[in-house]
C-alpha cells in the first residue's frame, strides 16, 4: 500500500513551531518512502477560523521548502457527510442520540491498544473510555469523530502528530472500527520544551515560523533544526540538507522523550547555514530579508558589505546592529571618547588627504598616524571606530571606512570632536 499522510492545523492563529516540527515529520516520511501528504484544514469550529489564518499555514510551509499533494482540503466540507455516517451509527446501534447530540458507543469492557511506531505497545482500559459525543447538538461532528472519518476517507495509512495526542487515539481507532475502516500506523512524536524544561511557550522566544524568520534564521537552517527535535540520524550528524533529511528520516529513530528547543543551538547552525553560503547567496538572503523587514537600504551598498558581516553574525537580525551604522546616522557615546578629541581631529585630516580612498591605503594612513603619535594600533583604532560606526563592535574598520567614503567619514569625525570637546 502506498504510504499516506496528512498534516491537520487549526486555522486559528500562526503556525506553532511544535505543529510546523510535527508538519516536518509527517513530509520526511512521505517523501522517503515516495507517498503522499496531504494538508487538511481542521476547522470544525467555525467562530475560530480565520481565512488569513490558512494563507499563514500556506506560506509558513512554503517558505521551509515543505510541499503537500493534491488541494488543501477543508474538514468543513466533510461536515455533512459526518452527519450522515453519525446517523448510520445510530441506526447499527453503534452510537445513540442524547439531548439532541448524537454519542459514540465505547464498549463496557476489554481494551483498545495500538503499536506505536515511536511509543511501543499503548493501552487504554474501555470502561475508562466515556462515551463520546461525535455530532453535537446544533449538527456540527466534533473533532475526535471529523478527523479519523478523514482519515478514513483519505485512505491515510500513518498518523504521525504530537504526543497530546494520545488520549485521542483509543476512541478515534473505535470509531474506525465502527465505520469498518483500515486502523493507520500511529506515531506519536516527543513534546518540546524550553530550556528550563518547561513546555515550550512564549516566554521561551519566537514560537512561529513568522517570528523566527522575522529574527533572521533561514530556512535551510530551521528545517535542519527542526528535524532534529526528537529524531536523529546517529550520534554525530547534525548538518544535513533537505535531500539528506528525506533520504535518511525513519520513525524508528523518532524518541519517546521530550526535545528541547535550543535556542543557542539553532543560532549556531543558522551561524553555520550562512557562512557556508556563497558571497551571492548570501546577498540575496540579507537583502531579501532586510526588505521584508521594512528597510529600504540600497541593494548595490548591502551587497558590497556582504564580506564584512558573513563570517560575525548568526543571525540576519543582528546585521542592522552590526552594520547599520553604513546606511545611518551615527551618535557615539561622548564617555567612551573621553580625550580623544585631538587624535581623532588629526586622524579626519590624516584621512582627507587619503588618495585612493581604499581600506588598505586607509589602512596605511592611520597606522602612520598611530606610529607618530606614540599610540599603539589597538588603542589608536578604538576611538576611530567608535566615531565612526557608534559602537566598539564592528566589521573589519578599513573596509567600512572605505565603503562610507570619504565626506562621510571625515563628517562622523569631526562630529565626534565636537562631542568631546
Amino acid at each position: 500500500m502506498s504510504v499516506r499522510v496528512r498534516m491537520a492545523p487549526s486555522p486559528t492563529g500562526f503556525l506553532h513551531i511544535g505543529g510546523v516540527r510535527t508538519f516536518l515529520f509527517n513530509w520526511l516520511f512521505a517523501r522517503q518512502l515516495g507517498g503522499e501528504c496531504l494538508l487538511r484544514i481542521e476547522n470544525t469550529d467555525t467562530s475560530r477560523e480565520v481565512a488569513e489564518s490558512v494563507d499563514q499555514i500556506q506560506e509558513s510551509l512554503r517558505w521551509l521548502g515543505i510541499d503537500w499533494d493534491g488541494p488543501i482540503t477543508f474538514q468543513l466540507d466533510a461536515m455533512e457527510r459526518c452527519k450522515v455516517v453519525a446517523e448510520r451509527l445510530v441506526e447499527e446501534g453503534k452510537a445513540y442520540v442524547d439531548e439532541g447530540a448524537i454519542r459514540f458507543r465505547m464498549p463496557d469492557e476489554g481494551v483498545t491498544a495500538w503499536d506505536d511506531s515511536v511509543r511501543g505497545r499503548v493501552e487504554f482500559l474501555n470502561d475508562q473510555l466515556a462515551d463520546l459525543v461525535i455530532v453535537r447538538s446544533d449538527g456540527r461532528p466534533t473533532y475526535n469523530f471529523a478527523s479519523p472519518f478523514e482519515d478514513a476517507e483519505d485512505r491515510i495509512t500513518h498518523v504521525i502528530r504530537g504526543d497530546d495526542h494520545i488520549s485521542n487515539t483509543p476512541s478515534q481507532i473505535l470509531i474506525l472500527e465502527a465505520l469498518g475502516a483500515p486502523i493507520p500506523v500511529y506515531a506519536h512524536a516527543p513534546s518540546l520544551l524550553g530550556s528550563d524544561g518547561r513546555k515550550l511557550s512564549k516566554r521561551h522566544g519566537a514560537q512561529s515560523v513568522e517570528e523566527l524568520r522575522a529574527a533572521g534564521y533561514v530556512p535551510p537552517a530551521l528545517l535542519n533544526f527542526l528535524a532534529l527535535l526528537g529524531w536523529s540520524y546517529d550520534d554525530r550528524t547534525t548538518i544535513m540538507t533537505r535531500d539528506e533529511l528525506i533520504e535518511r528520516f525513519s520513525l524508528d529513530r523518532v524518541g519517546s522523550s521530550p526535545a528541547t528547543f535550543d535556542y543557542e543551538k539553532l543560532d549556531w547552525m543558522n551561524g553555520m547555514y550562512l557562512r557556508a553560503m556563497s558571497e551571492d547567496g548570501y546577498g540575496n538572503a540579507l537583502v531579501t530579508y532586510l526588505h521584508e523587514q521594512g528597510y529600504d537600504w540600497p541593494e548595490s551598498r548591502l551587497r558590497q558589505t556582504v564580506p564584512l558581516v558573513q563570517e560575525k553574525i548568526e543571525r540576519l537580525d543582528q546585521y542592522q546592529g552590526y552594520a547599520g551604522f553604513l546606511f545611518q546616522p551615527v551618535a557615539p557615546d561622548a564617555a567612551q571618547l573621553d580625550g580623544s578629541a585631538q587624535f581623532l581631529g588629526e586622524a579626519a585630516d590624516a584621512l582627507e588627504a587619503v588618495e585612493p580612498f581604499d581600506a588598505p591605503t586607509v589602512e596605511s594612513a592611520l597606522r602612520g598616524l598611530a606610529e607618530r603619535v606614540g599610540l599603539k594600533p589597538r588603542d589608536a583604532f578604538q576611538p576611530i571606530r567608535i566615531a565612526v560606526t557608534g559602537s566598539k563592535v564592528s566589521p573589519g574598520l578599513f573596509e567600512s571606512i572605505e565603503l562610507l567614503g570619504r565626506d562621510e567619514t571625515l563628517a562622523r569625525l569631526r562630529a565626534a570632536v565636537l562631542v568631546c570637546g
